[in-house]
C-alpha cells in the first residue's frame, strides 16, 4: 500500500465534514449498498458530500479497506471518524443517531 494513497485518504477524510467511499457516484452509484448509502445521506439532508469512486483507482479502492480496518464498502466517515458501511448507516438512521452526527458536523441544512 503506497504511502501516497494513505495520505490521500487521511488528507480527504479530515478536510470535508462527509466522505463516502463508494462504487460508482452520489447521481449513479454501481451497487445497491452505495445507493443506498446515498439514499440515506440524502434523507438525513447531507449537503455538504464528498464521494469518492473507488472503481475509479484500485489503490484508493484496497487502501480504504486498510485505512479503517473494515473489509466493505461504502465506508462513510463523518468529521475525520470512520462511521461504518450501509448497515451501519441503515440502523443509526433508524435510531435518528446518524442525523444528530450529521447535524453536528455541520453538514445538513
Amino acid at each position: 500500500m503506497s504511502d501516497d494513497v494513505q495520505t490521500f485518504i487521511r488528507d480527504t477524510v479530515t478536510q470535508h465534514p462527509v466522505v463516502l467511499f463508494m462504487k460508482g457516484t452520489a447521481q449513479f452509484p454501481q451497487c445497491g449498498f452505495s445507493g443506498r448509502a446515498i439514499q440515506i445521506l440524502k434523507g438525513c439532508g447531507v449537503r455538504k458530500l464528498i464521494t469518492i469512486n473507488v472503481l475509479e483507482d484500485e489503490e484508493v479502492r484496497s487502501g480504504i479497506k486498510s485505512y479503517s480496518n473494515w473489509p466493505t464498502i461504502p465506508q462513510l466517515y463523518v468529521s475525520g471518524e470512520f462511521v461504518g458501511g450501509s448497515d451501519i448507516m441503515s440502523e443509526m438512521n433508524e435510531s435518528g443517531e446518524l442525523k444528530k452526527l450529521l447535524d453536528a458536523a455541520g453538514a445538513t441544512e
